[in-house]
């Protein structure tokens, strides 16, 4: 079974090959690598790694850990390896089918920013929510309000707030927003379980959702 595991390590020479060395002892093969955040004398990187049947995820944190300064964000199960250089094709695949574009946009941002599902929305006039485009995984749940928008600029959203469904703070959702093309339009992506959503990840979100909503508007 494959897992991504998120992880924050001393961003030096060496560091990333002991935590290889260390997964690799307790039988996981790292089937892709991706580069999160860099700063501060530290990395933050996602991993997806392959475990044989019958190893407990905890196993990766155990072995992540054992090397100096390295801590483990979140493990959770994950298929396939990542999509990490997708935006063009997204963006390719929205110019040409621009009827369908906020179809396209919301089932191919999750496979991008390695989060659960996305929504497009949009504040009415009258205050109510409209839901404009859903990934497949997408809650059905509909949604009262959203008292963040209209939405100046992409943004992490406090997954402890009143407007969010239970199911979803069950689940321990992680949640980003970015505007699209217009402040009372956006893109929500949430992650069930994590992990948070880093800076650059937020910034790359909004600078996706600028590109497909001048390929849109435009």
């Amino acid at each position: 079974m494959s897992f991504l595991i998120r992880v924050q390590l001393p961003d030096s020479p060496g560091t990333l090959g002991a935590v290889a060395t260390a997964l690799g002892m307790v039988g996981a093969d790292i089937l892709s690598l991706d580069v999160v955040e860099r700063g501060s004398g530290l990395a933050i990187d996602d991993l997806v790694v392959e475990l044989p049947s019958g190893r407990l995820p905890d196993a990766l944190i155990t072995a992540a850990e054992s090397v100096e300064g390295v801590e483990v964000d979140a493990v959770r199960p994950y298929a396939g390896v990542l999509d990490t250089h997708r935006e063009l094709e997204l963006v390719e695949e929205i110019a040409g089918q621009p009827a369908a574009g906020l179809e396209i946009l919301a089932e191919g941002v999750p496979k991008i920013v390695r989060a659960g599902w996305s929504l497009v929305v949009r504040r009415q006039s009258d205050a109510t929510v409209k839901r404009l485009a859903s990934s497949g995984a997408a809650p059905e749940a509909p949604i009262a309000e959203l008292p963040w928008l209209p939405l100046e600029r992409a943004t992490v959203l406090d997954s402890e707030e009143s407007w969010i469904p239970p199911t979803w703070q069950e689940l321990g959702t992680e949640l980003a927003a970015t505007p699209l093309g217009k402040p009372d339009r956006a893109l929500l992506v949430g992650r069930p379980g994590g992990p948070m959503f880093r800076a650059a990840e937020v910034a790359r979100l909004a600078h996706l959702a600028g590109i497909v909503a001048v390929v849109l508007d435009g």
